[in-house]
């Protein structure tokens, strides 16, 4: 083991667990990194970084689908776009990348207000993206089932990405219903967007997904654990009688996993601050609040139905704690790679790591 393998392990765990903080008690987050750092061999954090890096080009476009609408407020939530903004800055200043941001037509112009509070050029036209300087490109899906897949067709004549991420956006079960957190069908007010990762992933388009329940476009890859584990999930749980539980079809590539799929998307992309070993990459608690409170303002809704600066039924203050603490993490872990080789050999010359990583 070297001392580099030891760094990125256990400063992928600290990430990881951030990002698993249970305030609410229940365990689903937990229960769902078990299943997904299985999978994964380590540490989500790492090694959803590592894959993209080893597919993501200077200049190539990326697909980033989000936004769940929720019942019965008809309105785009706050987990989903936050996390996709993020990861978008990232891709534009550590890649030179070309993101492209797919979501319902609800949540657009929202996503707008976003990119605007990040400072981030956008076109609502494709077109416009492929042909400028870096930015980012923003555009609606269907919500028509039988359009979907003409929609999807259309998108990859523009241009086929090298890479597609999914972050709380809807999947449909293996019966095709959209579900909610509690069963429910909501196949109307959805997006069809599962149609488009699908139509990729058979393509043979690397790809991540971020969820934090199973119902999420790319979470099928963690069905045992899911339909074992997770209320509503199953077949014949949930509650629409379609008799398929809630557990997405769609199975991506890499998951990662999270209390809240925002929180995912923030700590890959501090991982790939270390790994990268660009600090500029790193999420803060200043733009945090600004894309809380242009959401809010544009009209993004808690899971609760409020128009305010929360996400999941969480405020802001425990959020940056969270994004505060994952830029230490990682500061620290390169402040300290010559500070503490003593202490680093010592520990590797003792083994415990040796069947971990």
């Amino acid at each position: 083991m070297t001392q580099q393998e030891l760094t990125e392990y256990n400063l992928g765990k600290s990430l990881d667990s951030l990002m698993h903080l249970d305030p609410r008690g229940y365990g689903v987050c937990n229960i769902l990194y078990h299943g997904a750092y299985e999978r994964a061999g380590g540490a989500l954090t790492i090694h959803a970084a590592r894959h993209m890096i080893a597919h993501i080009r200077p200049g190539s476009v990326v697909y980033i689908i989000t936004g769940f609408v929720l019942y019965p407020y008809n309105r785009a939530e706050t987990d989903g776009p936050p996390g996709a903004l993020v990861l978008a800055r990232t891709l534009v200043l550590g890649f030179d990348a070309k993101p492209l941001i797919i979501c319902p037509q609800e949540a657009v112009p929202a996503m707008g207000e976003l990119l605007k509070a990040a400072g981030l050029p956008y076109r609502s036209d494709p077109e416009d993206l492929r042909e400028s300087s870096p930015g980012v490109g923003l555009c609606a899906f269907t919500k028509e089932g039988g359009e979907a897949a003409a929609e999807a067709e259309k998108l990859l004549a523009w241009g086929r990405p090298s890479y597609v991420i999914a972050i709380e956006a809807p999947g449909a079960n293996d019966r095709g219903v959209y579900h909610n957190a509690l069963g429910r069908d909501v196949s109307a007010l959805e997006a069809k967007s599962d149609v488009l990762f699908g139509i990729l992933q058979k393509a043979g388009t690397p790809s991540l997904a971020i969820g934090d329940l199973g119902n999420e476009c790319g979470m099928g890859a963690l069905k045992d654990t899911l339909n074992r584990y997770v209320p509503y999930a199953a077949p014949g749980r949930c509650s629409c009688g379609c008799g398929g539980g809630i557990t997405a079809a769609t199975a991506a590539e890499v998951v990662v996993t999270a209390t809240v799929s925002n929180w995912a998307a923030y700590g890959v992309t501090a991982a790939l601050g270390y790994l990268l070993e660009r600090g500029d990459l790193l999420h803060t608690p200043e733009l945090e609040d600004r894309l809380l409170a242009a959401a809010a303002e544009a009209g993004l809704i808690d899971m609760y139905g409020e128009a305010i600066p929360a996400v999941d039924g969480l405020n802001s203050a425990i959020i940056k704690s969270i994004i505060t603490l994952m830029g230490e993490c990682v500061t620290n872990a390169r402040a300290h790679e010559e500070k503490c080789k003593t202490w680093f050999a010592k520990t590797m010359e003792l083994a415990f790591f040796e069947n971990l990583v």
